[in-house]
């Protein structure tokens, strides 16, 4: 999901009907302030969270949104589904309807979704480079060994894709329980990791993203704003 950006001219021009050729004059004369501060360069880059005001009529003051939802297993993460209950049909929250999903988890994974309307946040926070971590905990049906913890941290290749997954942690914490750190999504990644030692996942829950671990006092399918200490502990 890409920012929406635009230059001040065509986005005044766009939003009041006023040709770009005169906007250069209401400018020099400044009648325009984004963000508290008055404009006078065309070539301004405005986004959608920049505040714009033309002479007293604000043109622009949309708020960035960030939240946290403990998603039950059965919800798809997508914004509108046909048969299944969507991530987004499970929020309380009047502008639900432009929040989309930084990353997602299967139908049947429960845990921590992030939701927003910034773009630039969650390009950031999926792109490669900054290897931001996913935790899982996972279930499976036959019992554990140590020959699982080396396998994990080498990769696994996937012929479907071509590749071969990045280096992941496996911490044991029973015989059929453990937890899983990976900085990638591939596509049902987890359940096909195990799948090479035919150990079937039963339960897969995700408990945290980066330095943000989800709210244990948020019910199954219950959701909130994330706090301004919470936005910095994903992203270092």
């Amino acid at each position: 999901m890409q920012s929406k950006r635009a230059r001040l001219d065509r986005f005044i021009s766009v939003r009041t009907g006023i040709n770009k050729k005169n906007i250069r004059l209401l400018l020099a004369q400044g009648r325009v302030t984004v963000d508290g501060v008055i404009a006078r360069d065309i070539d301004l880059q405005v986004n959608e969270f920049s505040h714009v005001v033309f002479d007293d009529q604000v043109l622009q003051q949309n708020q960035p949104i960030y939240m946290m939802l403990n998603k039950p297993v059965g919800v798809v993460s997508a914004t509108v589904d046909d048969k299944h209950q969507t991530v987004i049909d499970l929020l309380q929250h009047p502008q639900k309807t432009e929040l989309h999903l930084v990353g997602r988890l299967d139908l049947n994974t429960s845990g921590l979704v992030l939701l927003t309307n910034d773009g630039r946040w969650s390009t950031k926070l999926m792109e490669p480079e900054y290897k931001v971590s996913k935790y899982y905990r996972v279930t499976l049906a036959k019992p554990l060994t140590e020959d699982y913890i080396e396998a994990f941290a080498k990769g696994f290749y996937f012929d479907y894709e071509g590749i071969t997954t990045q280096p992941a942690v496996l911490r044991i914490l029973s015989d059929y329980v453990a937890e899983v750190e990976l900085t990638e999504g591939r596509y049902h990644q987890i359940k096909r990791m195990f799948g090479r030692f035919q150990n079937q996942v039963m339960a897969l829950h995700r408990y945290q993203i980066g330095g943000l671990a989800l709210d244990a006092s948020l019910a199954v399918g219950q959701s909130r704003l994330l706090t301004e200490q919470e936005k910095l502990l994903l992203i270092k």
